[in-house]
């Protein structure tokens, strides 16, 4: 399903879970930027959500300012949104994102889009490791580092001098790496949080979030 709606002027965007994250990606205007790099994983942004996103260096829950979702137990739930205003009980948008669907399925997603005069997409030959000027999205493919940086002429422009490396033409498509789907676990992809495997399993859910999905 497409993307439902961009505001340039707010900087947010709602869309479908079952939205292609590229799809995400064409339909921005020019000079904002989503919570995930410039390409595609299994799930579109239902299972992006769900694995708590990919190759951030920043808190992903603040990104995503509200979602509606199906419920374990198919109750349909509206978390957050645009306008929060004598907001009562919990707060399900940060637990919901990185729970690998214990709380249930995205149906759509209001994600905070963040501006950038300038941009830069590289990668170098290496494994993942600290960077003095750490961009906004990180990770390792095969033998390349990724890197996806925006912001500040200036400040894109230093991060580039001290990366390295090449540029990257155009998103890049990880789909066909996990036909069994995407999981936690050795493989080929890997950000700051996880190796990512095909097929691979589901992170150990704490006690406490076993209680809420059976509360909800």
């Amino acid at each position: 399903m497409p993307v439902l709606q961009v505001s340039a002027a707010d900087q947010y965007l709602i869309a479908s879970g079952d939205t292609p994250l590229l799809e995400v990606w064409a339909a921005l205007p020019q000079g904002l930027f989503p919570p995930f790099p410039p390409v595609e994983l299994p799930g579109g942004l239902d299972g992006l959500l769900k694995r708590g996103g990919f190759a951030q260096t920043f808190f992903m829950g603040s990104e995503v300012l509200g979602l509606k979702f199906r419920s374990p137990r198919g109750h349909i739930i509206q978390a957050g949104g645009l306008t929060v205003k004598n907001v009562q009980g919990y707060d399900l948008v940060r637990p919901f994102v990185g729970s690998f669907g214990a709380l249930g399925d995205v149906l759509e997603a209001t994600l905070r889009l963040r501006p950038g005069r300038a941009w830069v997409f590289l990668r170098r030959t290496g494994e993942l490791s600290t960077l003095p000027i750490r961009p906004r999205f990180l990770w390792q493919a095969l033998a390349h580092t990724y890197a996806f940086h925006f912001g500040h002429p200036l400040e894109v422009q230093r991060f580039a001098e001290t990366f390295g490396g090449e540029t990257v033409q155009g998103p890049l498509d990880y789909t066909g790496l996990f036909p069994e789907g995407m999981g936690v676990g050795p493989g080929s992809l890997s950000d700051l949080r996880f190796s990512w495997a095909n097929g691979g399993a589901k992170p150990g859910l704490p006690e406490v979030f076993r209680r809420l999905a059976e509360a909800i």
